[in-house]
């Protein structure tokens, strides 16, 4: 089978979690036997901070602008047996309206970050998509479950809504035997409507536990020089330090955008990463989180500052590890990336191959 990908990126993790996702299904989709090519619009800002390494296993294309995308590539999409375009691709909805007219086969939408999706389509803002083109596909794969799917199905006529959650390959994140440099970690890019949640999470915690040392890893974060002296920043982790990052704290910090906190069921890259590498997290409560870790046995819920001192005071260090590892067997259930690739191939088994 032939999958072609129009994504983001892959070749750069630099301020998104679109990239480590692509890799790892990608990577998966391959070893399942299929043929596998990932076009990407070449951007400056991500040509300057490629992060991939080499002998990939699968094509990896770029172009810059849609006569490139069209000229070098419509026998490509043509013949292949699945379209999956992107969110958040640079001219997004032109794209799509090319892929419509130019697919033979199955197309579908994966939304690596459908809260945000729609919560842009109810402002009538149409960056990526519009609603008109969201009947169109085939399928529309979204990294969130629960209500969204409902919303996608209902207000806005996808055909089939499918939850297709973000994934690591847990070869690369997994324990390691490593000293604690600290003792509460987070990984990710700023965000203004995150940052009250870090702060109760982390900032705050640091200022009133200031003989223990805390790191924040990340771009785009402001004001930095305001934070406790004891929190150490770190500008841009590439994927292939994540492991080492998150084995290096005592327990680490999730923190949600709020859409997604509104919206509930949409675990992040970093969620899984963290629980992969067997690590005890502390995250921000949302709906549909239980559905994903149990509660104080895969993962512990903090709404305040005082709740985070509390657990780190009182819970054992074998109890933490406890939680952690607990956790890592789940995603090792459900979770991994070859988990999502076989989920892709069945949507794509149960689809009805219809002619663009």
């Amino acid at each position: 089978m032939k999958i072609v990908f129009i994504g983001l990126t892959i070749s750069s993790s630099w301020g998104n979690g679109h990239a480590t996702t692509y890799r790892a299904l990608l990577e998966e989709l391959y070893n399942l036997g299929h043929e596998v090519h990932f076009l990407e619009h070449d951007k400056p800002y991500y040509a300057n901070a490629r992060d991939i390494s080499e002998g990939l296993s699968y094509s990896l294309c770029f172009y810059s602008s849609i006569d490139e995308l069209d000229a070098n590539y419509r026998q490509l999409i043509k013949n292949c047996d699945l379209l999956v375009v992107g969110s958040y691709v640079s001219q997004g909805t032109e794209v799509i309206d090319w892929a419509l007219a130019t697919a033979q086969n199955s197309l579908a939408f994966y939304d690596i970050d459908t809260p945000v999706t729609l919560d842009k389509l109810a402002k009538s803002e149409y960056e990526y998509l519009r609603p008109d083109q969201i009947p169109a596909f085939d399928f529309y794969l979204s990294f969130s479950g629960g209500r969204a799917l409902e919303i996608l199905e209902e207000t806005y006529k996808a055909k089939r809504a499918l939850p297709l959650y973000c994934a690591v390959n847990p070869a690369d994140y997994r324990p390691l035997n490593l000293p604690k440099e600290w003792l509460l970690g987070y990984l990710g890019t700023y965000s203004e409507d995150r940052q009250s949640n870090l702060n109760m999470l982390l900032l705050d915690v640091a200022s009133r536990i200031d003989n223990k040392s805390f790191v924040v890893a990340g771009p785009g974060f402001p004001d930095r020089n305001l934070w406790s002296e004891n929190v150490q920043t770190i500008e841009h982790l590439p994927p292939n330090r994540h492991v080492w990052f998150y084995n290096s704290q005592v327990a680490t910090v999730n923190v949600t955008r709020e859409a997604m906190r509104k919206l509930g069921h949409s675990p992040s890259i970093r969620l899984f990463e963290a629980a992969a590498c067997g690590i005890p997290i502390f995250s921000d409560e949302w709906e549909g989180l239980s559905d994903f870790f149990e509660i104080n046995k895969e993962i512990f819920v903090c709404n305040s500052t005082d709740e985070v001192i509390h657990l780190l005071n009182s819970v054992s260090a074998e109890e933490l590890q406890r939680v952690g590892n607990a956790a890592r067997r789940r995603i090792l259930q459900e979770h991994t990336a070859a988990h999502r690739a076989q989920q892709l191939i069945n949507y794509y088994a149960d689809s009805p191959q219809i002619q663009h």
